[in-house]
């Protein structure tokens, strides 16, 4: 399906089409879930108003393991299905926004007494090939101790029974909201940050809108249509008793904590899923020069937006990596960052978190809202396709769209997306990296990571900027991108939302802090109050990431 370029509004531009405009579907939540089906529902033809009270992706859908996976975990609990559909959702991810969904070889180590066994972890990782759709130069490998130790010199060779090595996908999962955000934009959704559902609107006992407030300046106003999708991630229940009849608890939070160490600390030679001495798995994944490992899975209770890393997560993380790999001494002084994200799970008695279903489901309200909560980031997709087709089984909309119009996500490629293949990225980037010998490598190969063939609009800001300090004339210009094009309103959005810096760059946040914030107040207007505020507020995330209670 043919995409149109990406049309840029103003936020009182998109303010005053929210107030004076009808829309046939109006979604609360700008992570993945959300973002999805704006997507979906814009692409068939559908008004599409999406509303997000914090940043894009402020919650979940920034704290995941940032890796688009088949789900092999789940073939232990026989949930043949989800493995079959989020390996398929894979594969169509990794087109869709190949710069972003990007092949990663994964080492399943085999140890004595583990999760799995040879046997097992042979069939399973065929069945898992089979039913994700892995392409035949990346299906399963098994390995003896030998090819293991030579895969991964650090695990314990006392302990170790073999290895498999299968293909997985990692990613930034804040950028593919974002993206999806922009992609959203394009098909005509109207969408807004820092803007808060205070109530649902009703006529003849059915949901037609909702009440909002725009955080920015304080303004009040409402949104009218068809159906509202409530989209909020951990916050689904909280905005479905805003529906008056609806007093029942649908999810079950759980929160995962993960940790980020310098490489050198654990320099391993590819991402590795191994066995925790309690029965559980956790992944180490090699990133540039860190990396990262997770995740924990522990009840949460609190309000989702003040999870924080525990130092019991941290040392119980730690403690895995050092058995696991017995040369390894991390201490917790080695942490560089860490994040903690919770996991809207839907309520299932008597279960553990790490045995609750990741399945999503659609609640309907008496009046009509219509909620969904529950899957993975791997499957949005699906999960989009299906709210959209609920929304339009249940009527058809004002604008002539029915259930016969068929979800065109599949084929839809994403912002800053036109690339055929990983191969064709890598010539980008060569191309990149030859026309601009100003800039060091690595700093146009994360630009294109992170925004793929936008790259050159940020570099073409680049050369408009003044002065001999290459670096600070790229952040610059990466700054006025994320503003213009990105609804950047805070630094917290562009040091944790758009970049990730704040997870694996730390450090250049505390370098760059103050002249982000110098750049972002020109940019913003800011008051000097503000801009001191500002700096404040990102101080306390750089605090939270490092400071263990």
């Amino acid at each position: 399906m043919s995409q149109p370029s990406f049309s840029y509004q103003t936020r009182p531009t998109i303010i005053q089409n929210l107030k004076n405009e009808y829309y046939d579907v109006i979604i609360i939540g700008g992570g993945i879930t959300g973002a999805g089906i704006a997507l979906d529902a814009a692409t068939r033809g559908l008004k599409v108003a999406l509303l997000e009270k914090r940043d894009f992706a402020s919650g979940t859908s920034s704290k995941s393991t940032k890796l688009i996976h088949g789900g092999l975990r789940y073939l232990k609990q026989f949930e043949f299905n989800l493995v079959r559909e989020v390996g398929k959702e894979r594969s169509i991810l990794h087109e869709l926004a190949t710069h972003l969904v990007r092949p990663e070889k994964m080492l399943l180590p085999l140890i004595k007494e583990g999760n799995y066994g040879k046997i097992i972890t042979s069939v399973g990782l065929m069945v898992y090939d089979v039913l994700a759709g892995v392409e035949e130069e990346d299906q399963r490998k098994m390995l003896s101790v030998e090819e293991t130790m030579q895969s991964e010199p650090l695990l314990d060779k006392n302990i170790i029974e073999g290895g498999g090595l299968y293909a997985e996908y990692q990613t930034d999962d804040y950028r593919l909201v974002m993206e999806l955000i922009k992609t959203s934009v394009d098909f005509g959704a109207q969408t807004l940050n820092y803007a808060t559902c205070t109530d649902l609107i009703a006529k003849g006992g059915k949901v037609c809108g909702i009440a909002c407030i725009d955080e920015e300046s304080g303004e009040e106003f409402k949104i009218y249509g068809d159906y509202v999708v409530n989209a909020a991630g951990p916050w689904v229940d909280q905005v479905r008793k805003l529906n008056k009849k609806v007093k029942e608890t649908k999810l079950h939070l759980t929160k995962g904590i993960h940790i980020v160490i310098p490489f050198e600390k654990l320099p391993v030679k590819q991402s590795v899923y191994f066995d925790v001495s309690d029965g559980r798995m956790i992944f180490a994944i090699p990133k540039n020069d860190i990396t990262y490992i997770g995740t924990t899975d522990t009840n949460y209770k609190g309000n989702p937006r003040d999870a924080q890393t525990d130092k019991k997560d941290v040392n119980y993380l730690i403690k895995a990596v050092n058995e696991a790999f017995p040369s390894i001494h991390i201490k917790i002084e080695d942490v560089l960052s860490s994040w903690a994200g919770i996991r809207p799970l839907i309520q299932e008695e008597g279960k553990s978190a790490s045995e609750i279903s990741r399945k999503d489901e659609i609640f309907i309200s008496d009046r009509g809202l219509i909620s969904i909560a529950g899957g993975k980031l791997t499957g949005y997709r699906k999960m989009a396709k299906r709210t959209v087709d609920l929304v339009l089984e249940m009527k058809s909309s004002r604008s002539g769209i029915t259930k016969k119009t068929k979800s065109k996500t599949k084929k839809v490629t994403f912002n800053g997306n036109s690339f055929k293949n990983t191969k064709a990225v890598s010539n980008y980037k060569a191309k990149l990296i030859q026309e601009n010998k100003q800039f060091e490598e690595t700093q146009l190969n994360y630009l294109v990571d992170t925004y793929g063939d936008q790259a050159e609009i940020i570099l073409s800001f680049a050369d408009q900027l003044p002065g001999k300090n290459e670096e600070t004339k790229l952040l610059k210009a990466e700054v006025r991108f994320c503003i213009e094009r990105e609804m950047v309103m805070h630094l917290t959005d562009f040091f944790i939302h758009r970049t990730g810096r704040l997870f694996f760059n730390i450090q250049s946040v505390k370098d760059h802090m103050a002249l982000v914030a110098t750049d972002m107040k020109h940019w913003l207007d800011w008051t000097p109050e503000q801009m001191a505020k500002e700096i404040d507020t990102m101080q306390a995330e750089v605090d939270k990431a490092i400071s263990f209670k």
